[in-house]
């Protein structure tokens, strides 16, 4: 069937109007923030604070800190891209009772803090939960990098620049951009996204031990994407496949023991 000249223009203001709006509302796509502050005494996590971090350019972070037991690590954590820190309630509980300390950011625009996302901005958001954790007295061989997803961009950016004794990163990504492209692919997403995370300029900087973790069946960020990261990192290094996993795996009751085994045996090095 040939389409007429009407067809034609139809179709191509149907493809600019989308493109436009990909471009316009692309954060709102790319982060899905749960503005709502759930206080941490009504989580039931017990032995935490709730503290208020000040960033560089002033906004106002919320954050929860719990101190580790005796020489354990504390994880600085970066989470993914949707919801906020009390969606996070279970697997903070996990570290907690393995006696890992864990320092959480609220992104800006996240569960109780000031601003918008923006990959600049969520840049300053993990400089500042990692001055703070120094702040506190945790020396680097105390530090496990930890982020989720979007927030592996956010890490990775962290390890890149200041020391810790390990990266942990669950479902990460070559960039962004790479993973949006994927999923807007008529369009061209790499002239048009502003907030590319692109992670892959940046690993080659880490010079700490580093685990990739993903799922086989993540729909969100491609097993490949990671892959590809991974090939880009120095070592050490280890990439721990997941069989039938999908996008969330750290939980998982053969993933989470070794996760954390893992962990133990690059902070038990201490200093070098």
């Amino acid at each position: 069937m040939t389409l007429t000249a009407e067809a034609l223009a139809a179709l191509a203001a149907i493809y600019l109007v989308a493109g436009a709006g990909l471009a316009v509302f692309q954060r709102r796509l790319q982060s899905f923030p749960d503005q709502r502050l759930t206080e941490l005494k009504r989580t039931g996590l017990c032995g935490g604070q709730e503290l208020r971090l000040s960033t560089r350019d002033g906004e106002r972070l919320v954050a929860w800190y719990f101190p580790p037991q005796a020489a354990q690590p504390l994880i600085l954590y970066f989470h993914g891209n949707g919801g906020a820190l009390v969606d996070r309630v279970a697997r903070f509980d996990r570290f907690l009772q393995r006696g890992y300390g864990v320092l959480a950011v609220s992104y800006r625009g996240y569960g109780g803090s000031t601003g918008s996302p923006s990959q600049s901005g969520l840049m300053l958001d993990g400089e500042t939960a990692y001055q703070e954790a120094r702040a506190r007295g945790y020396e680097p061989h105390r530090i496990v990098l930890m982020g989720a997803s979007l927030g592996t961009g956010v890490a990775i950016a962290i390890a890149g620049t200041h020391e810790a004794a390990a990266l942990v990163l669950e479902a990460p990504y070559l960039s962004a951009v790479d993973v949006a492209s994927r999923h807007y692919s008529l369009f061209p997403v790499r002239w048009l996204m502003r907030d590319q995370f692109r992670s892959n300029l940046v690993i080659h900087r880490i010079h700490m031990p580093v685990l990739m973790v993903h799922g086989d069946k993540d729909d969100v960020i491609p097993k490949d994407s990671a892959k590809q990261l991974f090939e880009l990192a120095n070592e050490p290094k280890t990439f721990f496949s997941v069989p039938e996993g999908g996008h969330q795996v750290l939980e998982l009751a053969d993933v989470f023991p070794c996760v954390c085994e893992w962990m133990e045996a690059q902070t038990l090095r201490g200093p070098s």
